[in-house]
Order: structure tokens, then C-alpha cells, then sequence
């Protein structure tokens, strides 16, 4: 399917690798010129090397995105994008005991305040343009809170309730702001969930890998590749009455009807 959007320039914010290399490669191969970002130089270097296969041109930003430096580094690259992909890395697991004031606050910069920043700085050019397309790599604990996980509950769950009211506020502009909700992909962040869970039930990391992926209907782990492809649909040209939308991408994890 021709997506439509060949030519347009997006930003994907830690795009390095895991998610967000999925969703940069789907948009390069839809023909979409990219900008970058992540904190490891090297790993970014990489990926900006194969998504240049796809003959697009990719700018690349060495930068912490949760940081002002970092969201003023990446919009002085690419200060008027088509498209954007927030994304950030998600806070550590715990229990209510562990968090404090300061994890709590770490977090929403990083999941909430973060991409409502990048949100609020690109909004206005799209505005303009009568055509934008915004993506906001959430969790599926949004949907179905995960209680390890509620710093990361809280503060996404914060980030959703931002972009169901803005969403449809500038839906009338051509400009389309939804959320995917991730959940168990093959990932360096779920790697490390695996080998926590290895250590604490006593068994190997394959063995801790083989009853969570019992645990998925679909009986594996999703591929960043899968993911990447819904969020380029949502980006595109076929996706202009999809406003506000939380869309579940956990191959049938979350038992619900809505």
C-alpha cells in the first residue's frame, strides 16, 4: 500500500534502536525523510546507516530528548516537521515503597512533559500547513496498568489525558495526533524485564521468555518491524479520520472489549 506520504519530513525521537528503529525504518520506506535522535552515538550512527538504504535522507542528533538541550538541539534540526514520533525510554519497575518525589518527577518529564513539549513546538507549523501527523509511543499499561510499572503508569497515563483533549482541538487543521501502546516486543527494555524475572523465579532466561510468550495469544514476543508498520499506517495519508486514538499493539495481551 502506497502510504502517501513520500516526501514528508519527520523527526523520531530515540530511535536508535528497539520501537523506535521500527518506526523510523517504516517511514523511510514509505519514503520519508528522517531527523534522528539518541544518547548513544554510536548506536544512532548505525541505524542512520541502514535507513539510509531506503534512499532517504537522514539527519541524525546525538542528544538526551528528555532534556531542554536536547528538544531545542533536535528542533533546531528539523524545526517544522511533518511528522513526529515521540518516544522515550521508560522508567525502572518497583513497587510503591521504592518511588519518591524525584522518580515521580523524572518520569513525567520524561513521558509526559517531554513529548507535550515536542507536541506544543511543532503543532503550530503543522497548523499552518493543514497536514500533520503526530505518534506518541505509549504502553499498554495505560490501558491495563501494570503494578511494577506505576511510574510509568502515572506519568503515560498523564501524556494520554494531554492528548485526548489537543487531539481533537486540531483534528479540524488536517492535523491527526493518536497513540500506540506497546507491549511485549522484542526489546532491550524487555530483555532486561526477562532476565529480572529469571533471577527471581530461579530458572534461565530462555525459560523466563517461554512462559511470558505463553502468556501473548499470539504465543511470541512482537518485532519492532510489526510496530513501526501501524505507526507509519497511522501517519499516513489513509489515516486522516483517526483522531485521538489509544491503539493496543500487544498481539491479544490485554483481555478487553474496548
Amino acid at each position: 500500500m502506497d502510504l502517501g506520504i513520500s516526501g514528508k519530513k519527520a523527526l523520531v525521537c530515540a530511535s536508535s534502536k528497539g520501537l523506535g528503529f521500527g518506526c523510523a525504518a517504516a517511514l523511510a520506506h514509505a519514503g520519508v525523510d528522517l531527523t534522528m535522535c539518541a544518547r548513544n552515538e554510536k548506536q544512532l550512527l548505525a541505524a542512520a546507516k541502514n535507513i539510509r538504504k531506503f534512499g532517504v535522507s537522514v539527519k541524525i542528533v546525538v542528544c538526551d530528548i528528555t532534556t531542554e538541550t536536547g528538544i531545542e538541539r533536535v528542533l533546531e534540526s528539523i524545526p517544522n516537521p511533518d511528522i513526529l514520533i515521540n518516544n522515550a525510554g521508560g522508567p525502572p519497575p518497583g513497587t510503591w515503597q521504592d518511588w519518591t518525589n524525584e522518580h515521580f518527577l523524572s518520569a513525567i518529564n520524561a513521558n509526559m512533559l517531554t513529548p507535550i513539549k515536542l507536541i506544543q513546538s511543532v503543532l503550530p507549523s503543522m497548523i499552518k500547513k493543514k497536514w500533520g501527523r503526530i505518534v506518541n509511543i505509549t504502553s499498554g499499561a495505560v490501558k491495563a496498568p501494570i503494578p511494577a510499572l506505576g511510574l510509568s503508569n502515572s506519568a503515560r497515563a498523564g501524556l494520554t489525558g494531554f492528548v485526548a483533549g489537543v487531539s481533537r482541538q486540531v483534528a479540524k487543521d488536517g492535523v491527526c495526533i493518536n497513540n500506540v501502546l506497546p507491549g511485549v516486543h522484542d526489546t532491550d527494555r524487555i530483555k532486561a524485564f526477562d532476565e529480572t524475572s529469571a533471577r527471581d523465579l530461579n530458572i534461565t532466561v530462555g525459560e523466563a521468555r517461554k512462559i511470558k510468550a505463553a502468556s501473548i495469544p499470539v504465543g511470541h514476543y512482537g518485532k519492532s518491524e510489526d510496530f513501526g508498520n501501524t505507526c507509519a499506517f497511522l501517519c499516513s495519508q489513509h489515516a486522516a479520520f483517526i483522531i485521538g486514538q489509544n491503539l493496543v499493539v500487544d498481539g491479544g495481551a490485554i483481555n478487553a472489549t474496548i
